[in-house]
């Protein structure tokens, strides 16, 4: 039944593990499981597509919480569940789990080791997962003979990143290979780039280039490009006083004074990121060109020319971008960042009717097909490795490993309750004319379904799933609670954690003055409310929340508060508990006391039966399988642009599921140079 013969070259790793998996064997197997393999995206779908639970095994108070409450009581009532239970930590044995558990259940190992055997172990162990097809499909067509530390970067880097260091010798492949690295986010671990800016350091072609900054660090590239773009403007120009000289220029990043940017293989590149916002057109007023040069996108013209002309070129990269039921969550996430510059750009450009029903209509079709991709991935996020986060309750789990690495590291979280991937964009812009002196490392991670403040808040300042906060699942009272209980779990004294709610107006820095000391407190969580309380008294719509909050920003609360954080050397990440979409009523409930919340754009019932007797009247509406949530929690959510309000009236809302609230911003604030 679970043949693995027709499986694809690169997903046969996958098989091998999953045909150790067959239902109604056993209700309980045991997986020792270091490299976090189980948790692979398409490898996780495969096992709930047989029928198997993950749960992983790291607190065992918050272990027997879930396994008691949801799979004993089950068993108990003499029915079955496929549960697999994980232990990741290195080293650890599976004899180490309770006596129970080894009694009742089957045992099982897998490891790196065993699939790449030819390899370096601390090599591979480094690479993202969603890299392994492509290693195993190298691996398969190239078998390598027993490979040490340095053959093995080699390896990787050729057949997985498609870069061959050995190779490059010129500027336009140095260019090429950074770009596509870069451009396409390749999370490369740092051992593979300290590798390759070896091999390039080895050549006599780089001589003088910054390559340790520009190889692993896709912010700093950007703005090595930044600094030489203006150099080449001004070549184009046949007046223009050009210096070739490097000492010429006050360059923060070493390297050549030109760079080819024309080169064919070179500007596509360069093109997508002035749409992207990624880099900055600059001021060239005496340069002419023709009206569909690929240069213009670069330059700065009237707002409203240049406006038009990243949207016109946002609409064609969103209409290339191929997503389907079968696409990775980084797919979306990466998607989504793109989605977010088009949409501040739509509801922010000078009004245009035709731009907006064109977004309006993408955006229904991509946020009904993003509903059903969730139903069969979202799952599978839960349990991924914190190392890059992917939902939210990975965050505060992510900042410890950058406490536990900085060796009592001083961290700030800055929630900013309601604010949309489009609506940082927009606050994004402003922060950059106010401190250009701010690097900005952007992401995106999935925020908690329903998409309410009481479920996703909870769950980024508790570093859990809401599973395991039942009590206070519709209250937002318990976040500082849980905020330091959580710092305190992974050894930060109660006396060094701060928490602040309200935050938004008045004078940020007397603010934190009135709680936090800097010589002592190691860990800050700040609720910024300000954009929530604009959306719920939003009367203008999209365009409306992107006009309060451009205006809000100018007000330079937020950018104070940023330099108090950096000026007292917290390492800062910024993120939402929600995002927020503009929607139309499609009728409201008349359900009288079954509800337990009846929001607008979400409704949540005590069980499924209740539940589906609203939902067989309001078929816009989706029945949430309650994933990771408490038990007698059952939601039904409005999907796309439909709200539960009265017909023909709009609202901008979240609890739903749509891109736009579902993804929300991710930001690694840092000093810059």
């Amino acid at each position: 039944m679970y043949s693995c013969t027709s499986a694809p070259l690169h997903s046969f790793w996958r098989h091998t593990i999953l045909k150790e998996f067959v239902p109604d064997v056993a209700k309980l197997t045991l997986v020792s499981d270091p490299d976090c393999l189980l948790s692979e995206e398409k490898l996780a779908i495969g096992l709930r597509e047989r029928g198997f639970d993950i749960i992983e095994f790291s607190d065992p108070i918050e272990f027997r919480y879930a396994y008691e409450s949801k799979y004993r009581s089950i068993w108990d009532r003499g029915d079955h569940t496929d549960l697999v239970v994980v232990l990741r930590l290195q080293d650890a044995k599976l004899d180490a789990l309770p006596y129970d558990l080894l009694q009742a259940g089957r045992k099982l190992a897998f490891n790196l080791g065993e699939i790449f055997p030819n390899m370096s172990y601390p090599i591979v162990e480094e690479l993202d997962r969603s890299l392994l097809d492509s290693l195993f499909e190298a691996q398969q067509k190239n078998p390598p003979d027993r490979m040490g530390d340095n053959a093995t970067k080699d390896f990787i880097l050729r057949y997985v990143f498609g870069v061959a260091a050995e190779l490059i010798s010129t500027e336009v492949e140095l260019l090429r290979s950074l770009l596509r690295l870069h451009y396409g986010k390749t999370i490369m671990p740092d051992v593979l780039a300290d590798r390759l800016v070896e091999v390039l350091e080895n050549s006599e072609s780089f001589k003088g280039w910054s390559l340790a900054e520009i190889v692993s660090d896709a912010e700093q590239f950007f703005a090595f490009i930044q600094e030489r773009w203006p150099i080449f403007l001004e070549t184009l120009e046949q007046t223009s006083d050009f210096k070739e000289t490097l000492g010429a220029y006050d360059f923060k990043i070493a390297g050549p004074v030109q760079l080819p940017f024309d080169h064919q293989d070179i500007r596509v590149y360069i093109d997508n990121l002035f749409v992207e916002g990624k880099l900055t057109p600059v001021d060239q007023p005496g340069i002419k060109l023709e009206r569909d040069s690929w240069i213009l996108s670069g330059i700065t013209t009237s707002k409203a020319a240049g406006d038009d002309l990243r949207v016109a070129r946002l609409f064609e990269l969103v209409d290339q971008i191929q997503l389907s039921k079968d696409s990775r969550y980084d797919d979306w996430l990466t998607f989504a960042m793109k989605w977010g510059e088009l949409s501040a750009l739509v509801y922010t450009s000078a009004e245009s009717d035709e731009y907006k029903q064109r977004h309006s209509e993408i955006g229904g079709k991509l946020n009904e097909l993003f509903a059903s991709w969730l139903e069969g991935h979202y799952a599978g996020l839960i349990n991924l490795p914190p190392s890059v986060p992917a939902m939210l309750h990975h965050v505060p789990r992510h900042m410890a490993r950058y406490v536990g690495d900085k060796k009592r590291g001083r961290v700030a979280l800055l929630v900013i309750d309601g604010l949309s991937l489009g609506q940082w964009v927009t606050m994004r812009n402003v922060i950059q004319s106010q401190s250009s002196g701010l690097i900005l490392r952007e992401s995106a991670v999935f925020a908690w379904i329903p998409t309410v403040t009481s479920v996703s808040r909870q769950s980024v300042f508790s570093g859990k799933p809401p599973i395991y906060f039942p009590a206070s699942i519709n209250s937002t009272n318990n976040d500082e609670k849980l905020w330091k209980q959580f710092w305190q779990d992974h050894g930060v004294s109660k006396f060094d954690i701060a928490y602040k709610r309200g935050l938004g107006g008045g004078d940020a820095v007397a603010a934190m003055e009135s709680f936090v000391n800097p010589s002592q407190t190691q860990v800050v969580g700040l609720v910024i409310d300000k954009v929530d309380k604009i959306m719920h008294g939003m009367q203008l719509g999209a365009a409306g929340m992107h006009n309060q909050i451009d205006q809000w920003c100018r007000g330079e609360y937020l950018i104070t508060l940023l330099n108090y954080l950096i000026s007292h050397e917290y390492a800062i990440w910024i993120t939402s508990d929600h995002g927020n979409i503009e929607a139309s009523g499609r009728g409201r409930p008349s359900e009288g006391a079954i509800a337990e919340s009846r929001g607008e754009r979400v409704r949540i019932y005590p069980t499924p039966e209740l539940r589906a007797q609203v939902s067989s009247e309001f078929t816009f509406a989706r029945e949430w399988n309650p994933v990771g949530l408490p038990e007698n929690y059952f939601p039904l959510v409005a999907t796309g642009c439909d709200a539960f309000i009265r017909e023909g009236d709009t609202i901008v809302g979240h609890g739903g599921i749509a891109i736009e609230e579902v993804i929300v911003p991710l930001i690694k604030v840092e000093r810059g140079s």
